[in-house]
Parts: structure tokens; C-alpha cells; sequence
């Protein structure tokens, strides 16, 4: 097979909202579609600003959609687009596997009448066309998927199923402007407020060192512990399912199946037990270090460092101790 083996791939592509201007998801899924298409073609809400942004990471055509404000861009994006999929298809479509990636594929779906492969991890090559992988069983076995009708393949793609790489010297994006046809009741919902992280905050995505903290903080107010730490090791700090949804720390923290996957070089995990759903988002991670006072915790199965004891009486140790270096 040739080394670029389908004609066009079309990427969804978030606005990150900083200095970056492509969300590091949308960067990785433009610089993984290069290693499959000739033609690299991108999609998105973001205006002018991201058509050099995406440029830089291969994209030869930008369509950008405007989006009023006050309105979700997910539903005026999907039917602006599925205008121009039926128009001029292309072989693949990679969605990002966010909460707007999911609502946008969703969509696309119907207005397509395709369906959508999610939670894929990895992509190959095939003389049937792309391959999709998926992690079941908690990421312990790897089923392919494909599609067998004609017609362009959605993919829902998982963060971190491919690295970044700005290509040197490349040009702008051409941008192609997009309208979506008016579709009575499918925008109902406005956005009423918005959460923004600190700017100097580190992102979740992209932080080398990650500190995640669990039930085993004991409550809300030792989270502090978990920031301190992370702010120390110049990391980004994260959490377990359970915190979030008893509203400990924003979902933004969230690391497992439901929230983010990360695949930072050391992830540290504070009060984690470790079940299925939350080593799913981290197993990968190059060193994990856990803290847990139940020895058995399934957490320490995957723990290259593991210490046995109270998260709120090892923490200030450590953070006396690295402070004190």
C-alpha cells in the first residue's frame, strides 16, 4: 500500500483558548490523519485566528463555522458540516473523544445516517481501509473494528492515540467559510456561564508530572494537599471519579473511563483505590507512584512506588520534605 492510502480525512478541531489556539487533542488527531491521507482537511468554531494553528499541523483547508454568541457550537457545527460531508465526502472523519467531540459525532451521525466508532485508541492501515482499536476490559485486551459500507467512517478518537508534530515551515490553513441551515429546535440551550481554568493553570493534557487525589483525602479541604503538591512539582493536579461527583474539585479534574486520559511520566495517585474505571484514564502513565492506606488497593498492581499509609499523614511529609530540598 502506498504510504498515503486515502484520498482526504476531515478533523474535527476544538479552540483551545490560549496562545495555542488547537486544543493539544485536535493537534494529535490533525498529525495522526497525515500518517493515513494525502489531503488533511480540518473543521471548526474557532474563526480566522485557528486557520494558521491548523495550518501548522497539516491541515490544508480550515471550514470554520461561526457560531453567535451565547450559542452552543456543537448542533450549528454538525449541521454545517453534514452539509458539506454529502457534498464532497471525505474517506474518514476523526472526532476527539471530549464532551463537544461526542456531541458533535453524535449528531453528524444522524444527519449522516453513518455510525460512529468511539473510544478508539489507535488506528491502522488495512487493505479493507482503517482499523479501528479499542480498549475493552478495562484496557486489558485490544478488539479491531472497521467499517464494511461505503461512505465516510466516523471515528471517535481518545486523547493521547497519537503525539503532536507541527510540521516545520507550513502554511496557513485556507479558510472556507461554513453556515449551517437553520433547523427549528435543535439549539435550544444557551450558555448562561462559562468555567475558566487560571491561566497559568498547567493543563491536564499536556502536564509531564500529574498528582491525582482520591476518597482517601478524607474530605474536601485536604485537597489542598493534592494543589500544594503539584504546584511544588510544577504539575497539574487530578482526581478520582468519586471527588467529582461528590463536588470536591471541578469535572475538569477528572482522570478514568469518563474523564481524561493521561499519559503524563510520573503520575502520582493520593487516596486512589484504583478501580477499573480510573486506571483505564492512567495506566499508561511512564511512573506511578501511589499512596493508599489499604494494602491490597488494586491501585499498587500497577505502581511502580507504592507507600502504605494515611494520604493526610504522608502528604505533609512530603511536601515538607520536597520543600525542605
Amino acid at each position: 500500500m502506498p504510504d498515503t492510502f486515502l484520498s482526504r480525512i476531515l478533523v474535527i478541531v476544538e479552540p483551545s483558548g490560549d496562545d495555542r489556539l488547537v486544543a493539544t487533542t485536535s493537534a494529535e488527531l490533525l498529525s495522526g490523519a497525515r500518517q493515513f491521507a494525502a489531503a488533511v482537511d480540518a473543521c471548526s468554531w474557532g474563526g480566522p485566528a485557528l486557520a494558521a494553528a491548523a495550518g501548522r499541523y497539516g491541515a490544508a483547508r480550515l471550514f470554520s463555522v461561526a457560531v453567535p454568541e451565547g450559542e452552543l457550537p456543537e448542533p450549528l457545527v454538525a449541521r454545517a458540516l453534514a452539509a458539506s460531508v454529502l457534498a464532497d465526502p471525505p474517506d474518514a472523519i476523526l472526532v476527539p473523544h471530549t464532551n463537544r467531540g461526542r456531541d458533535v459525532a453524535a449528531r453528524l451521525s444522524v444527519l449522516l445516517d453513518r455510525p460512529v466508532l468511539t473510544n478508539v485508541v489507535g488506528l491502522e492501515r488495512s487493505d479493507e481501509g482503517l482499523l479501528a482499536q479499542h480498549a475493552v476490559f478495562g484496557g486489558e485486551t485490544l478488539v479491531r473494528a472497521r467499517f464494511t459500507a461505503a461512505g465516510p467512517e466516523l471515528f471517535l478518537v481518545r486523547p493521547k492515540t497519537f503525539v503532536a508534530e507541527a510540521l516545520d515551515g507550513a502554511s496557513d490553513a485556507e479558510l472556507v467559510g461554513l453556515a449551517a441551515a437553520d433547523a427549528a429546535g435543535t439549539n435550544r440551550a444557551r450558555v448562561v456561564s462559562k468555567y475558566t481554568p487560571q491561566p497559568d493553570a498547567i493543563a491536564l493534557d499536556d502536564a509531564a508530572v500529574v498528582v491525582s487525589g482520591g476518597r482517601g483525602l478524607g474530605n474536601a479541604a485536604n485537597y489542598a494537599l493534592i494543589e500544594e503538591l503539584a504546584a511544588l512539582l510544577h504539575a497539574a493536579p487530578g482526581a478520582s471519579r468519586a471527588i467529582v461527583d461528590a463536588g470536591w474539585v471541578p469535572y475538569s479534574h477528572q482522570v478514568g473511563q469518563t474523564g481524561k486520559v493521561v499519559k503524563p511520566d510520573v503520575y502520582i495517585a493520593v487516596g486512589i483505590s484504583g478501580a477499573l474505571q480510573h486506571r483505564v484514564g492512567m495506566k499508561d502513565s511512564k511512573r506511578i507512584v501511589a499512596i493508599n492506606s489499604d494494602p491490597d488497593a488494586p491501585i499498587f498492581s500497577i505502581a511502580d512506588l507504592g507507600i502504605v499509609g494515611d494520604a493526610t499523614k504522608v502528604m505533609p511529609r512530603l511536601i515538607a520534605a520536597i520543600k525542605s530540598r
